[in-house]
């Protein structure tokens, strides 16, 4: 028994596209929500949660729905996968022009000019700290952190400015938030099957590998818009957005049509269930017909609320980071977000076929375990960083953040869907999705309101590292979901390190 890469890397350009997109969103929409629209930050974070209010209810219904429903040709999940992608780029194109219309505005004010003219103070501040920092000039580094300050509450004055004007003309955010509305619904409509797609063409003992790879590719397309973002300097103050959004659309379009020229979903879920059969797999049927109707025990039963708990937990944590991470580089650190987010997908590319193979020997549950200790670890260390510290100190902290993630992510889906028949796959993914989605509800309006109260210096990384603490509490309870390794049948079997 041994994972087929090249199907699971094919499948895997769904995850692919979806990363991309929230790549981008995360990176631009809080960007033009504070400095276009001027929203303070517990605003920012309720817009930020209304794909999770969406995907709470929609997620489930519709990776449900694609369990019962099958084109004859296209099987039950591509189907969704392709018109949710069509709808999701159409929209997304159409929020960038709607941006564009407030950009225009922003220069006719003149309040283009003014961001710019802080951004050229915030750049010079920042090198001459570099200076300071490598001529051990202490004296010089205090004049830069000030004149940073001194920047950055500039730059709160003329976001006061832009929301006054917002609130003249509120058409323009009224419009930005109804196709916002647009995009989310479309991309919701197809996350589920998406991902359930993987376990309908991979037996169970492998499901653990088979995440990492699509985990894998999910993170090149978030590297891949990273590289874009830095390429196009998304994290300016104030910029139109229109070029970068088009060649993130042609990013996710590119995986749509690898996907669709290549993959075969009926086919392979087939032989999925043929393999599952021959292997005496428990609950791996895919097929209304011949699933299985075993019901939860009352253990396997807590153990999922214990998992979904942990999901929770764990997204609110990151969530509250990752967010808002764009604004806190830019604003409060003075830092490039980009190459620190591109460091640490790096780093968890390099650690999902490892972490998949390491569950496989240890187990799922401990490796999470593992993950987590190191994700807190992570954060923790960030509470310490400031606009004063060197910037390739924020390097193996996020390094660091990755490596806790990818060990984390790419074992906790499985093991909910470990504890599914083989036709409820989609249901089950729905729970997964619900909880993550749930958490991330709650993450940006409860850690942007403490913002505000608190400031965000303060409780950036601490309100990450609480929740992402709380969650090795639950995971350590959990009883089921990890895989059950088959036993080798033949010595040459045994030879095969792969399994």
């Amino acid at each position: 028994m041994k994972l087929n890469y090249k199907r699971t890397i094919l499948v895997g350009f769904a995850f692919f596209l979806i990363s991309a997109f929230w790549q981008a969103y995360d990176a631009i929409v809080p960007l033009i929500l504070t400095n276009h629209f001027g929203l303070p930050q517990t605003a920012s974070g309720a817009v930020m949660s209304i794909d999770n209010v969406l995907a709470v209810f929609m997620l489930p219904i519709f990776g449900a729905i694609s369990d019962k429903l099958c084109a004859k040709r296209l099987g039950r999940r591509t189907p969704f996968i392709l018109i949710g992608t069509i709808a999701a780029v159409a929209s997304f194109i159409f929020l960038a022009f709607v941006d564009t219309i407030q950009f225009n505005a922003l220069i006719d004010a003149g309040i283009h000019d003014r961001y710019s003219a802080a951004q050229a103070l915030l750049d010079n501040a920042k090198d001459a700290l570099k200076a300071a920092k490598a001529a051990g000039d202490n004296v010089a580094m205090e004049i830069a952190n000030k004149t940073i300050e001194a920047v950055n509450a500039q730059v709160d004055a003329i976001r006061a400015d832009v929301i006054e004007m917002t609130l003249q003309n509120i058409w323009p955010l009224v419009s930005f938030i109804g196709v916002l509305l647009l995009v989310l619904v479309s991309m919701a409509t197809f996350r589920s099957p998406a991902v359930a797609l993987m376990p309908d063409v991979t037996v169970k003992p492998l499901r653990s590998k088979g995440n990492a790879i699509i985990n894998l590719m999910g993170t090149a397309g978030g590297i891949l818009v990273l590289v874009l973002g830095k390429a196009f300097q998304t994290s300016k103050l104030s910029m139109q957005y229109i070029g970068y959004v088009f060649a993130v659309v042609a990013i996710m379009l590119t995986g749509l049509i690898i996907f669709m020229i290549t993959v075969k979903e009926k086919k392979w879920a087939a032989e999925m269930e043929e393999d599952s059969v021959r292997l005496g797999l428990e609950g791996s049927s895919v097929t209304g017909e011949g699933a299985d109707d075993r019901k939860l025990s009352r253990g396997e039963f807590s153990s999922l609320i214990l998992i979904l708990a942990s999901v929770a937990l764990w997204y609110i944590g990151y969530n509250s980071i990752t967010s808002k991470y764009s604004v806190y580089a830019t604003n409060i650190l003075g830092f490039d977000f980009n190459i620190t987010l591109i460091v640490a997908q790096a780093a968890a590319i390099v650690s999902y076929i490892p972490v998949g193979i390491i569950a496989s020997k240890v187990g799922r549950r401990k490796t999470i375990l593992a993950g987590i200790i190191m994700l807190t670890s992570a954060f923790f260390i960030g509470n310490f960083i400031t606009s004063s510290s060197p910037e390739l100190i924020m390097y193996p902290v996020f390094i660091l953040a990755g490596m806790g993630w990818a060990t984390i992510n790419v074992n906790s889906f499985p093991m909910v869907v470990e504890l599914a028949r083989g036709g409820d796959v989609g249901k089950y993914t729905g729970y997964y999705y619900t909880a993550s989605m749930a958490a991330q509800i709650v993450a940006p309006i409860l850690s942007g309101f403490l913002y505000d109260i608190f400031g965000m210096r303060i409780m950036f990384f601490a309100f990450g590292t609480l929740f992402v603490a709380l969650s090795f509490v639950t995971m350590f309870f959990v009883k089921h979901g990890d895989s059950k390794p088959l036993q080798k049948k033949s010595a040459l079997e045994s030879l095969d390190v792969d399994d």
